[in-house]
């Protein structure tokens, strides 16, 4: 104890400091934003204890930066003015390139996925301006339409893009799809918070609500 109250303030900056570089690793932009901002606050404590001032100012404006960041992508995150959700073949080139160059981390979370272009029906991708932050393929069986891949990038993996194409786009709804089905082997699903209602190792989503 007597170790820890003679440098508890070298373990706050080293704290501080251990922080700020951990979240320049992070590949969602929104945790990045955060911990970022965390660690800005404890380096102006240890800093304004020590008194340099300077770096004091320079981390409140940091501060302020990632906050006005954060509010940002909060706001954006269920608005419809943020996303586009364009409709594409199957077999689309750029699609084929996504999933390539996505391919590893996809199966990370749809295990059972092999992309064949024979078996989806329907193929949709979720763009950013001009970055694509998700995918969405289902295969259609009358009005039901069963998930083949529900993927969404790193950077984005904070907010739920996927969204617009399940309530917002009307794409589903056009399509004459009235019922969405998820496979049971996908893993970290986010449907509960969708309206999706869990059917044994499944989700469903009715489209009509």
């Amino acid at each position: 104890m007597t170790w820890l109250a003679d440098h508890w303030l070298d373990l706050l900056g080293w704290g501080g400091s251990g922080l700020l570089v951990y979240s320049l690793l992070q590949a969602s932009v929104l945790r990045l934003r955060v911990l970022n901002a965390v660690a800005c606050v404890i380096l102006i404590v240890f800093n304004a204890l020590l008194a340099v001032w300077p770096m004091v100012a320079m981390n409140v404006v940091l501060v302020a930066i990632n906050l006005w960041f954060i509010v940002q992508m909060l706001r954006d995150r269920h608005d419809e003015t943020a996303f586009q959700v364009l409709e594409v073949g199957p077999g689309d080139e750029y699609l084929r390139h996504v999933l390539r160059v996505h391919g590893e981390d996809i199966l990370r979370f749809n295990p059972d996925f092999v992309h064949d272009p024979g078996q989806a029906q329907g193929a949709f991708l979720v763009q950013k301006g001009d970055e694509t932050v998700g995918v969405v393929l289902l295969r259609e069986e009358g009005e039901t339409a069963h998930v083949l891949l529900d993927y969404v990038t790193p950077r984005y993996r904070d907010f739920s893009p996927g969204e617009f194409v399940w309530r917002r786009s009307g794409l589903l709804a056009d399509h004459g799809i009235r019922r969405v089905v998820t496979p049971p082997a996908m893993v970290g699903a986010y449907y509960d918070r969708l309206g999706f209602e869990r059917d044994g190792d499944s989700w469903v989503l009715d489209v009509r609500r």
